[in-house]
């Protein structure tokens, strides 16, 4: 009788254990299951958790290099650039330390686009969207030439300007990363200089991003109007991967609209050709010099730069590197 009620006993407590190990599994495979985004950069099981039960979500690595957003709610756009910083000769300016203005609880991997209102002089707002591959575009670019944005105006400087236009209708968020078209609250007036030299190479940074991982990028851009300007001074870019904490895309910067050698009347869209007498005689370039053209990049002292019009500049040499650039084999850079 006595081994009977031991071997009773043993059965229970090893059912019990049974039953309290299941319980403890499936209790872990739903922590956070309230968060519809789940999205947020913050492991939710802890080291602990992880050496007692192996299904506990590991926490995502720190790398040495990742940026982290420095508050909880986002930063309107309109109060992200308390002024509008100087043209100095470089496509754009790093703001915030390069650091973006979104707060840690817009993270999401869930997909979405947004595009503001006209204002009431039909100007464009922020657009803000989720960059992935499903919102990439599986089609060419439609036509977007009856869209006429605010200051538009068609006019031509052959000989300064390689596409010969001056303006080009920009879009805010690239169509290669979200596939809109003639969205007319997408579509600003921006110089050939600001849309290819200046906010490509960043918007093709996304998209080489999106497309090796997969992985998703918060994005928004906002043109910046000075006063009742009908033309942007320029518009601020911002990008922040999301699963991995920004390690694989991280910028926040403002993105002159300008032309080199014409002169722009930003309250209607006028403009002229520079006067000779009113430039300065020798452009001060702090960094690197590219070619558009060759994908090559120099010294500012270097006796073969390109023509201004096929020149990007570069603030680092790392940053001439990352965007494919070679150096020069005569001024070694």
């Amino acid at each position: 009788m006595k081994k009977r009620f031991f071997a009773t006993v043993l059965i229970t407590v090893v059912i019990l254990i049974g039953l309290l190990r299941i319980a403890r599994r499936e209790e872990s495979q739903f922590v956070g299951s309230s968060d519809p985004k789940g999205a947020v950069p913050t492991p939710l099981a802890t080291e602990t958790d992880a050496a007692e039960d192996p299904q506990a979500a590991a926490p995502l690595p720190e790398p040495e290099k990742t940026q982290h957003l420095d508050q909880e709610t986002s930063i309107p756009p309109s109060a992200s650039i308390p002024f509008i910083p100087f043209f100095s000769g470089a496509p754009y300016q790093e703001i915030n330390g390069s650091i973006p203005f979104f707060g840690v609880s817009e993270l999401t991997t869930e997909a979405f686009e947004y595009y503001s209102p006209l204002d009431e002089l039909g100007r464009c707002g922020f657009a803000y969207a989720n960059i992935c591959e499903e919102l990439m575009p599986t089609e060419p670019r439609g036509e977007i030439g009856m869209v006429k944005p605010t200051g538009w105006h068609t006019v031509r400087y052959d000989d300064l300007i390689e596409d010969r236009y001056l303006f080009n209708r920009c879009h805010l968020i690239g169509y290669q990363l979200a596939g809109e078209n003639a969205n007319p609250q997408n579509l600003i007036t921006g110089t050939r200089y600001m849309n290819v030299v200046g906010m490509q190479p960043f918007e093709d940074r996304v998209t080489e991003y999106v497309r090796r991982t997969g992985n998703h990028v918060l994005y928004r851009v906002t043109p910046i109007f000075s006063g009742e300007n009908l033309v942007a001074s320029g518009v601020l870019m911002e990008a922040y991967s999301v699963e991995d904490a920004g390690t694989g895309v991280t910028f926040c910067v403002f993105i002159f609209n300008v032309q080199p050698g014409i002169v722009i009347d930003y309250a209607s869209g006028e403009s002229s050709r520079e006067d000779p007498e009113s430039a300065p005689e020798e452009r001060t370039v702090e960094g690197y010099i590219g070619n558009l053209r060759s994908q090559v990049f120099h010294l500012p002292t270097c006796p073969n730069l390109p023509a201004l019009k096929n020149q990007i500049i570069f603030l680092t040499r790392e940053e001439a590197v990352d965007a494919g650039y070679r150096a020069c084999g005569n001024c070694h850079p």
